[in-house]
């Protein structure tokens, strides 16, 4: 143990007579010790970082509580301990050192900090090297400090790119959407699909998140700080030329309502908002050379303007040819087209590669709309969870017919509505006839569709039929066709923990078409098929009887996450 400093109590320290009393007697000498050593944990050994990942949590530090000690035990003790995660390349702390001061028992590092740490300590991208971390802590600026025990992690970082901002959602996850900083300055812009509402949040290459600055009619200030909100566009929903200056602290979004074609063909373009891209369908008479300008006015959002529409300014929005790409310029140019024969054409303006702008002719009449693969239902279990969120899902498993399927645990106060986006709370289906349990769904409209008693239900979605339809689980749900056996004889029984199933099966030889998952006896029609432990409505049927070995296996089947395990 470190040397003990000695206080005096009531002319060095009044305010510890503040915490625990008056002395026993006038100048009593007392003793307080420095921390014991903690012990340091750390959740891996080796992490290789990638971009891909830099949300997510890769390293999880953990210590004990260390307790300050007293000569006089009718003393209590003040809070004044001090503690710090110091990582270093090197095993005896020389050199750089990175140290952060700690209040909690624990730190989390997502990959991206914990890939700026790496190589703030001068780790090489692509490159594996050992980092030394520890704890140090003290009772005071005068006492010495003292050290938990060292724990290694090997870390290859990524290189940080600081020419791509990436394009968080609400709840911090990649959206695969990016704006560009050409020159690397923390100037970050580019075009965006948003909705009414949109929220995101921008990651830099280094780690760091920018957000809304946390006070109420600062819309348009951008802050890094670890309690900043989401950044969140106006209300129309749409076509979004998007600035994020980090170094002034703001960020603005300029509106296109449109986008008009003038010149050799005359019309108002289509945005497709999933793709970032405009588009217009045309006949073409003849082979030819069109020649074409692209302009609209747009709306200004700034920090001048807030999210008010009244407020925003009218913004003159024009496009020029540059090469093989288009850029923004202070006045539309000719862009020439080449029309290889006549026919029927998709005049493409992509504006989702922010480094890649592109205006093209595409042959034949292009969907502007893709299917989505899943629905989200958010209210559907706000008396279970607390808020409306996009955690429960429907999957789509016919594309033709836009069908969609899956199990939710409902507990419903205000009922719920079915949405085609994470955080897209305008392109919504609603109710439109029905009860809780049946009807026809409304695009876009008022009132949300009724929940049914609280209870755990697969829920089946048309939205090319506008229709849904609940139907509650029951106690056991049935493993039909192993050993070719197509019978509803084996049952998995309901646990305690909902949408859960789990029961024996017997394996005596592989079934030549596998098994399945049937949710209803003697119902052919719902049924889960799955491979590698995940499971797909109507999906084809599973064959790990074909790989496992004769025998008894209990089997669990997860029916609100979609996963299955035999063991």
């Amino acid at each position: 143990m470190k040397t003990s400093k000695i206080f005096h109590i009531c002319s060095a320290l009044i305010f510890l007579l503040l915490v625990t009393g008056s002395c026993e007697r006038d100048g009593e000498m007392i003793y307080l010790s420095s921390p014991a050593s903690e012990e340091l944990i750390a959740s891996e050994s080796k992490i290789v970082l990638t971009q891909e990942i830099a949300t997510e949590i890769v390293l999880s530090l953990s210590w004990t509580k260390t307790a300050l000690t007293i000569s006089n035990s009718d003393m209590g003790v003040p809070n004044v301990l001090t503690t710090y995660i110091e990582a270093a390349t090197s095993e005896d702390f020389s050199g750089t050192v990175l140290s952060s001061q700690e209040t909690n028992l624990s730190k989390a590092y997502t990959a991206a900090e914990l890939n700026t740490l790496a190589i703030n300590l001068g780790i090489q991208p692509e490159t594996a090297g050992t980092v030394y971390f520890r704890l140090s802590s003290a009772a005071g600026t005068n006492m010495d400090p003292v050290y938990s025990n060292t724990v290694t992690v090997e870390i290859t970082p990524y290189l940080i790119d600081m020419s791509v901002g990436f394009i968080l959602n609400g709840s911090k996850e990649d959206t695969g959407f990016t704006l560009a900083s050409p020159e690397s300055n923390g100037i970050y812009t580019g075009f965006m699909g948003a909705t009414g509402w949109y929220n995101f949040f921008l990651l830099e290459g280094d780690g760091t998140l920018w957000g809304n600055y946390p006070a109420d009619g600062n819309e348009f200030r951008i802050s890094s700080a670890d309690d900043c909100w989401n950044l969140w566009f106006p209300e129309p929903g749409g076509c979004y030329y998007v600035v994020v200056d980090t170094k002034d602290e703001n960020w603005s979004a300029l509106y296109l309502p449109t986008l008009q074609i003038s010149g050799d063909l005359n019309a108002e373009m289509n945005f497709d908002r999933p793709n970032v891209r405009w588009t217009y369908v045309f006949n073409a008479t003849t082979a030819s050379t069109l020649n074409i300008r692209l302009n609209t006015t747009g709306k200004q959002y700034n920090v001048a303007t807030s999210t008010d529409d009244d407020a925003a300014i009218d913004t003159p929005v024009n496009f020029s040819q540059d090469g093989n790409n288009i850029t923004l310029s202070n006045q539309a140019g000719e862009i020439s087209l080449n029309v290889p024969e006549a026919g029927e054409y998709t005049l493409i303006v992509d504006l989702n590669d922010p480094n890649n702008w592109t205006c093209k002719v595409s042959s034949g009449a292009e969907e502007t709309q893709e299917v989505p693969e899943y629905l989200y239902l958010p209210g559907i279990d706000d008396l279970i969870s607390g808020a409306w969120t996009f955690d429960n899902k429907l999957a789509l498993y016919n594309e033709d017919e836009q069908q969609y399927a899956g199990v939710a645990d409902i507990d419903s106060e205000w009922g719920y509505t079915i949405h085609v986006e994470i955080d897209n709370w305008d392109d919504k289906y609603t109710f439109a006839g029905g009860d809780a349990y049946a009807g026809t769904l409304a695009y876009k409209g008022d009132d949300n569709l009724p929940a049914p008693a609280p209870g755990v239900y697969l829920i089946e979605v048309s939205t090319k039929g506008l229709t849904y339809e609940l139907t509650e689980l029951g106690n056991e749900i049935y493993v039909v066709g192993l050993h070719d056996i197509w019978t509803f004889d084996i049952p998995l029984a309901a646990t305690s923990e909902p949408g859960v199933y789990s029961g024996t099966i017997t394996i005596e030889s592989a079934s030549p078409w596998g098994f399945a998952i049937y949710l209803f006896a003697e119902d052919w029609d719902r049924k889960y098929g799955g491979a590698d432990g995940q499971l797909y409505y109507q999906g084809n049927n599973i064959t790990d009887d074909a790989t496992l070995v004769p025998g008894t296996y209990t089997m669990t089947v997860d029916l609100l996450n979609n996963t299955y395990t035999i063991n």
